[in-house]
């Protein structure tokens, strides 16, 4: 929450100091993704030419008319598999947006050239899902479709035909993962919702995907993903077009109330769904079903968790997909894979217990269908919720558009940064300088080292403006601090006279007439984008005028200032380093007269 982060004295040396030490540790950083990204541009990986009719075919077989979105990111992965070198994209969509499809059409693409795919989820029943979807996609094609994961009843003879090549396509749990298993000849890994796996998964996928085509599908990409995408270093498509009649998902947020449960349950069950209660850990479901026997005894409802033997989880949520039961109590097994249309109610006990990226997975278990569908968040005690966990569960209320992941995705990055980029822990220098801040500097650095290596990196610079004026936005003008700081951000990233005036505009519209300080700062503004125009780095005032010193003492015509300065009667002087006095006329207040001068400098650069 930024409580215990020191702030540096607007001015000072320290905020300096904090950006050049971090900016040498992002360049190692750059360097860093810059290697990864080179040495997958130098790689060679197999070439899967344009499609033919046999592909069209297989495409006909998709019931659904694919969304713009969705016909770009195939598109993106064709030109991925035909470049010659490893893809390593992200498709981040909502889920039930279509992601799947893009995964099926690039398994066809690659099996039916004599490939292997892997396609890599993180748990059984997403497994069972997508067996299931691909066994159907794939009838009567000369493709062998696999499952690998505690569900499956034949593993040995599954491993047997991936290691000797008659697995095609081979879709399972971390089983994958395994020592025991070796493709004979993979050329795709297809990686479902890639948060969910652990450190010691991914530095395992790291090692199997140097030279091999890699697709990860995610509805909310973690921080981590999300940042390597955003510099570059990983391609993006971003499915954001919902499918035609999808509704948004009404989120409501509340402390446990046990009518309110009672009486959405019931309407559910009364127009003929059936609904979704979950829990955060095993031991709190008995809470729940003691609730639902006392006052619901009318609805019929199953468990089901981790812990159980694999069949009997097969046969409980294969009876609920049935309709045999109103409400299934879960753990978070459902987070991932259960596709039910006909579930269109949500509970979710003890959500403060839930990561944000997890709490959406579970609230896109409903609504897969043109029926409205709602989603009941609840905490126990408003004093458990620290402010972070408060934040995220005012993001989900807030993000209740059909296509947010991507934004929810964005919205946890700058709650808890970015992460660990490439194992070293880059959250300390976030938190010294702004995610924002550290993003820009990761991006504009990514991007220069890109275009030369070698090359000496330059800051991107604003000129320093020290006046003895008064130049902020008063808390009596605008209370709220949130609304003061964005109006500082959109006022530090101006470079156009005109926004300037827009956003004088905005405030007197929104706050009334503008105090003295407000003004000098828009003035401030102003003097800024004048000086970063003529490359003027500095300007200091005092008592009698101010100095100006231009950035690594360079202006554009040179011969025309020294003659300025030789027939200004002493008004204008060369100083010691590299500076130009200006005199204050009597008669200008500081603005005015910097104004004036300014002007003279800007017709000289014309010159």
């Amino acid at each position: 929450d930024g409580s215990d982060v020191l702030l540096d004295k607007l001015g000072g040396s320290n905020w300096e100091k904090k950006k050049t030490k971090i900016k040498n540790k992002i360049k190692l950083l750059a360097k860093d993704l810059i290697e990864i990204a080179a040495k997958r541009n130098l790689s060679k990986a197999d070439i899967f030419e344009s499609p033919d009719e046999f592909y069209n075919e297989f495409c006909s077989r998709f019931p659904y008319e694919e969304t713009e979105d969705q016909t770009n990111s195939i598109e993106d992965v064709i030109q991925d598999l035909k470049s010659g070198k490893p893809m390593d994209r992200l498709i981040c969509g909502d889920v039930g947006f279509g992601k799947t499809e893009v995964a099926l059409r690039a398994a066809f693409l690659v099996a039916m050239k004599g490939k292997q795919v892997a396609i890599l989820t993180p748990t059984t029943l997403l497994a069972r899902q997508h067996f299931q979807t691909f066994l159907d996609r794939f009838s009567n094609l000369p493709i062998r479709v696999n499952e690998l994961s505690r569900l499956s009843s034949d593993k040995k003879r599954v491993i047997e035909e991936i290691t000797n090549g008659v697995s095609d396509i081979t879709i399972g749990t971390h089983s994958l993962l395994s020592k025991k298993i070796n493709f004979k000849d993979l050329g795709l890994l297809i990686v479902d919702e890639e948060q969910h796996f652990g450190v010691n998964h991914k530095e395992h996928l790291k090692r199997i995907k140097s030279d091999i085509h890699v697709l990860t599908l995610t509805a909310t990409p973690i921080p981590r993903t999300l940042q390597l995408a955003m510099t570059g270093v990983r391609d993006l498509s971003i499915i954001a077009t919902p499918p035609v009649d999808r509704r948004s998902i009404g989120t409501f947020i509340f402390e446990n109330d046990t009518l309110v449960i009672k009486e959405a349950l019931m309407r559910e069950r009364y127009r003929g769904g059936q609904s979704f209660y979950i829990v955060p850990r095993i031991s709190d479901i008995k809470s729940v079903t003691d609730l639902l026997d006392y006052h619901l005894p009318d609805l019929n409802y199953v468990v089901a968790h981790g812990q159980m033997p694999s069949k009997q989880l097969e046969e409980r949520t294969n009876d609920f997909y049935k309709g045999e039961y109103d409400i299934l109590v879960s753990t978070s097994i459902i987070e991932s894979g259960l596709d039910i249309p006909n579930a269109n109610t949500l509970i979710i006990h003890k959500s403060n217990l839930f990561g944000l990226s997890q709490l959406y997975q579970i609230r896109g278990r409903v609504g897969r269908s043109n029926v409205k569908a709602y989603s009941l968040i609840t905490y126990e005690k408003e004093n458990l919720l620290g402010s972070n966990a408060l934040k995220r569960l005012e993001a989900l209320q807030s993000l209740d558009s059909l296509g947010a992941g991507f934004n929810l995705a964005s919205y946890d990055m700058d709650i808890r940064g970015s992460g660990n980029l490439l194992g070293e822990e880059q959250s300390g220098h976030i938190k010294e300088i702004g995610l924002e801040l550290y993003q820009e500097m990761l991006q504009e650095t990514v991007l220069e080292m890109k275009d030369n290596p070698q090359k000496e990196i330059k800051d991107k610079w604003s000129p320093k403006i020290s006046l003895n004026l008064s130049t902020f936005i008063p808390e009596t003008y605008i209370e709220d601090i949130n609304i003061r700081m964005d109006f500082y951000r959109r006022l530090s990233v101006i470079t156009e006279n005109y926004e300037v005036e827009k956003i004088g505009i905005e405030l007197v519209d929104r706050f009334g007439n503008l105090p003295n300080e407000v003004k000098a700062l828009l003035e401030i503004i102003l003097i800024k984008i004048i000086c970063k125009s003529i490359n003027i780095e500095k300007i200091e005032s005092g008592k009698d005028g101010h100095l100006i010193k231009f950035k690594d003492n360079f202006f554009k015509n040179t011969d025309a200032l020294i003659d300025y300065v030789s027939y200004s009667d002493s008004k204008v002087k060369f100083k010691p380093n590299d500076r130009i006095f200006f005199k204050n006329p009597n008669n200008l207040n500081i603005i005015e007269s910097l104004n004036k001068n300014l002007e003279d400098l800007v017709e000289l650069n014309r010159l």
